[in-house]
């Protein structure tokens, strides 16, 4: 059985891109399925899920490099049929080095990467936050579960708290997720803290807001706006509440959960989505 399902992953993923390659093993071999059903096993997920943004970064920033590297050459490769398995190949040689190549030995200085939960307790003088943004920290999950913000919430003063000196908090306007770009907006939270506070960098600096805040971007769509943990009712699936956007103009989704079912992503344009 293992034979064949190894075959089978070989034969579908013989001309796929890399990326696509990572998806299908993950949800042919069941690891996807199996973290899904506990939610304690969120953090897992999300790494396989880092893992398929990983490929997508290698593929579109490799060049014949990488095949040098496996010491094939691009002819020998198409004539053979093998680019995709050097790439494959050349990719897990270039996650081994980069897993600990890098590390630094006691007693070095050096930049000490980590979650907010491992950094409790500890203080530094300069602390880097990123990844501030709705759907993200915090967590889209969050918005569904009772005290979810809050928790949340806590883990951010846990983050800023850990500062000495000098505090930096950002966010990317778009992040690759799952393999695929998407646009961000500021994490709520950034409007907690009081723009007295605040000195505000690159794009931020750009953004016009009365307290000096990044507001959070809404879906536009023949003049109607529509924010993330709105209310909103659909001819069809009824009410439910927006937990994410992505896109713009014409091109603009809305992520909504109704009731008790899985979430799902609407376009505007043909959604007829009405403010409840």
């Amino acid at each position: 059985h293992c034979v064949q399902r190894i075959e089978s992953l070989r034969d579908v993923c013989r001309n796929a891109p890399l990326p696509e390659q990572i998806d299908h093993m993950l949800a042919q071999s069941g690891l996807s399925a199996h973290y899904q059903k506990d939610k304690q096993d969120a953090d897992r997920l999300q790494n396989l899920n880092e893992l398929i943004n990983a490929a997508a970064a290698f593929a579109t920033e490799a060049d014949d490099s990488w095949l040098d590297e496996m010491g094939v050459s691009a002819a020998a490769s198409a004539d053979s049929g093998q680019t995709d398995n050097a790439q494959l190949a050349a990719f897990l040689a270039h996650a081994a080095l980069e897993a600990g190549e890098h590390q630094a030995g006691n007693g070095q200085d050096a930049l000490q990467l980590m979650t907010v939960h491992a950094a409790k307790g500890l203080e530094f003088n300069a602390v880097f936050v990123s990844g501030l943004e709705d759907g993200l920290f915090p967590h889209e999950n969050s918005r569904l579960e009772a005290d979810g913000l809050a928790e949340e919430r806590r883990l951010l003063y846990v983050a800023i708290t850990r500062a000495r000196r000098r505090l930096t908090l950002s966010f990317s306007q778009s992040r690759m997720l799952h393999g695929q770009m998407r646009y961000n907006i500021p994490s709520r939270f950034l409007e907690e803290i009081p723009a007295s506070l605040i000195q505000l960098l690159g794009y931020a600096a750009g953004v016009q807001r009365k307290d000096a805040i990044p507001a959070p971007r809404r879906a536009e769509t023949d003049g109607q706006g529509f924010r993330i943990g709105q209310n909103v009712r659909h001819p069809k699936f009824g009410e439910g509440m927006i937990i994410d956007c992505e896109g713009r103009g014409a091109d603009t989704r809305v992520r909504v959960k109704f009731g008790s079912g899985d979430p799902k992503w609407l376009a505007l344009e043909y959604a007829k989505l009405a403010p409840v």
